[in-house]
């Protein structure tokens, strides 16, 4: 059975035959849903409008379940162990991968035990899986040294696939902060203009805009946290700033931070920050959209024209080879 399946998988013919038929599957799905989507707009309007309190009301659980989790949460004992056994945190450990995680969302010893455990397992675990790969199931043909090559590649993948997967949450992050933000800067200008404290503004805001950013929404209740309990209220600015890692999030914390300090007002302040921000965020939604024809040029080149050309010159050609 194993020998089956490695053989058509490396079956030229069956590979393209496959992918073809995923690709037009793809398209008559694409093609044949709309016709079966109703035209009830404003009945989705209603159900929108009925739902929305019960979303709300859903991500305030889910946020309040998984603070609870984070603040308790320990490690595997297995993992531990093999932390411990191996003493991964001398030869592993780094303080950047640290910070990484708490960017990411991962707080507390445990996220970080297990990062060293699979920044020791996932190397060991594809070179294993490419030696049986490429010596025992695909039988190779090529030489020893590129069948070697291939297997330290693999382990070299494994090694860096944590900090990938680390990068991948931290801009997912990042990137729900950052569309959330210029909103949240307006409820928190409303609840201090309105004569709000800081705290109560940053606990306001964090209820308020949980529907549209988890993560935002979990920062602003560490700070509010913070600000409630540390000495000194400038370490709690400072480490929603490195919680982030985003520049407006920065420049925000500064301005607290001068406003606590000189006791300037902070409307005007927020106010200015707040367009600043939204104006990032249109800017980067225009160099999105000025990006997309150039990466459409390559799909339209290698799909579209070679269809484009059949269809065209698909009855000449059969006109010429009927004639001869």
């Amino acid at each position: 059975m194993v020998e089956f399946l490695v053989s058509k998988l490396h079956d030229v013919r069956f590979m393209t035959m496959l992918l073809a038929a995923i690709a037009a599957s793809a398209t008559v799905y694409t093609l044949v849903m709309p016709l079966f989507a109703g035209e009830g707009l404003s009945k989705r309007m209603k159900a929108v409008a009925s739902e929305r309190e019960r979303i709300r009301q859903r991500e305030r659980e889910r946020l309040n379940k998984s603070e609870k989790v984070s603040l308790r949460q320990t490690p595997k004992q297995l993992v531990s162990k093999v932390v411990e056994d191996f003493n991964l945190t001398k030869w592993l450990a780094q303080e950047a991968a640290r910070d990484k995680l708490i960017m990411a969302g991962y707080r507390g010893q445990a996220p970080y035990i297990t990062f060293l455990f699979a920044r020791m397992v996932a190397p060991i675990t594809l070179f294993v899986g490419s030696v049986l790969y490429v010596f025992l199931i695909a039988h190779m043909e090529k030489p020893v040294p590129v069948k070697i090559g291939i297997c330290i590649g693999a382990a070299y993948l494994g090694l860096q696939a944590p900090m990938l997967f680390l990068k991948n949450a931290i801009s997912k992050r990042q990137l729900s902060i950052k569309r959330a933000f210029p909103d949240a800067l307006d409820l928190l200008l409303i609840c201090i203009e309105s004569g709000m404290s800081v705290e109560m503004a940053f606990r306001k805001v964090a209820t308020e805009i949980v529907g549209q950013s988890i993560a935002l929404s979990e920062e602003f209740t560490l700070t509010t946290a913070e600000l409630s309990y540390l000495q000194d209220r400038k370490v709690a600015y400072e480490n929603l700033a490195r919680r982030t890692g985003l520049e407006g999030v920065k420049s925000v914390c500064l301005a607290l931070q001068q406003a606590e300090r000189y006791g300037t007002p902070l409307g005007h302040s927020l106010r200015v920050m707040a367009q600043e921000n939204r104006d990032m965020r249109m800017t980067e939604a225009e160099k999105k959209a000025a990006a997309l024809p150039p990466k459409l040029t390559v799909p339209m080149i290698l799909f579209f024209l070679p269809v484009l050309f059949v269809v065209i010159l698909g009855p000449t050609g059969i006109k010429i080879s009927e004639m001869q």
